[in-house]
């Protein structure tokens, strides 16, 4: 297993809570503009190592979900700036650039402390 991408929620915005109706979580690190950092999960900005694509893994606290589509910006703002939205729909065709989607299934409860991992099987 090959670790592409890991990093620790360290905290969140009052509302980050409410992209979960939209199947989505946001990430975003210390330089998230404040009329947006209420609706994020905090990180520190982390490398990448390699390249994030479908077929990969996303695993949030051992729990896996399966990489359908990847957005053209994802990987440079997650690696830029901590900034990236994880969607659970499954779908293959992209919408959002700064986007990462994974397969559709009960979203994760994220927390302080929580741990995300981009991993290649």
């Amino acid at each position: 297993m090959k670790i592409i991408y890991e990093n620790t929620i360290k905290d969140k915005g009052e509302c980050a809570e409410e992209f979960r109706e939209e199947q989505m979580i946001v990430l975003f690190g210390d330089s998230a503009p404040e009329e947006i950092k209420d609706f994020c999960y905090w990180v520190d900005v982390a490398p990448i190592h390699g390249t994030i694509a479908p077929g990969q893994t996303l695993k949030v606290d051992g729990q896996s979900y399966k990489i359908t589509a990847v957005g053209s910006e994802a990987s440079t703002t997650l690696a830029g700036l901590g900034h990236c939205s994880f969607k659970f729909s499954g779908q293959t065709e992209v919408e959002l650039l700064g986007t990462i989607y994974v397969e559709h299934k009960a979203m994760p409860e994220l927390k302080v402390g929580s741990v995300l991992q981009i991993v290649e099987e």
